[in-house]
């Protein structure tokens, strides 16, 4: 059995989880959702880029975890995968759900640029609305139950680069693919799959399947630690 530690993307915490954790538990994982700084329930915490990888070296440390598998949604992907990097052979896999990628020296607003927002916002990122989040697989109930839970998410993490000391194409991974938010992947994360170590999976939905399809990404998490298990 795996250690899922599941981190959710801008504006999200923990909360953000709870359908995809309880299927994972029932099939006898460990699952152990994070809420990164400054965000939800520990919103008013300064937070950098660095401040939520170390957030998450820290919850593995912390519960001494083993067989882990990192999953980062949407921004997290960014921390994630520099945390992958760091709990060494603590990791069994990290999974990039609809993910930012980190790239060495650079961050997430040197390819979404959001510093006017930022700065418009007293240095935060704030949430997107119920007209944003339509078109994306949500029920009407499954994109309120995102707004009000919402919180504005700090700017620095947004802007300050990512460090890496190695390629990620060594990295063991999955990469989810949320075919309503666009087909194509990128070319980064095409080349990585193209390393060998990345898989590709497309989930049928948009860009927040623990909401809109959390029994299936619960599937698609599952079989990425036995695929691990499989490879090793």
């Amino acid at each position: 059995m795996a250690n899922y530690v599941l981190v959710a993307g801008a504006w999200l915490g923990s909360w953000a989880w709870e359908e995809v954790a309880a299927p994972l538990r029932a099939a006898g994982h460990e699952v152990h959702p994070l809420t990164l700084s400054g965000l939800a329930e520990r919103s008013g915490a300064p937070a950098g880029q660095q401040t939520h990888v170390r957030d998450i070296v820290a919850e593995v440390e912390r519960l001494d975890l083993r067989d882990v598998v990192l999953v980062g949604h949407s921004y997290s992907g960014i921390p994630v995968g520099q945390a992958a990097e760091r709990i060494g052979d603590r990791l069994t896999r990290a999974v990039f759900v609809d993910a930012n990628v980190p790239a060495d020296g650079r961050s997430f607003s040197d390819g979404w640029p959001v510093e006017a927002e930022i700065a418009a916002h007293a240095g935060f990122w704030p949430p997107l609305t119920a007209d944003d989040c339509e078109g994306q697989g949500l029920t009407g109930e499954q994109i309120t139950r995102f707004v009000t839970g919402a919180t504005p998410h700090p700017g620095a993490t947004l802007t300050e680069p990512a460090e890496l000391k190695a390629p990620l194409s060594g990295l063991p991974a999955t990469y989810v693919k949320c075919l309503l938010d666009g087909e194509d992947p990128g070319p980064v994360v095409s080349e990585l799959v193209e390393s060998g170590h990345w898989t590709l999976v497309r989930m049928n939905t948009g860009h927040w399947p623990m909401f809109s399809q959390p029994a299936e990404l619960a599937l698609i998490l599952a079989g990425a630690a036995g695929a691990a298990g499989a490879a090793g």
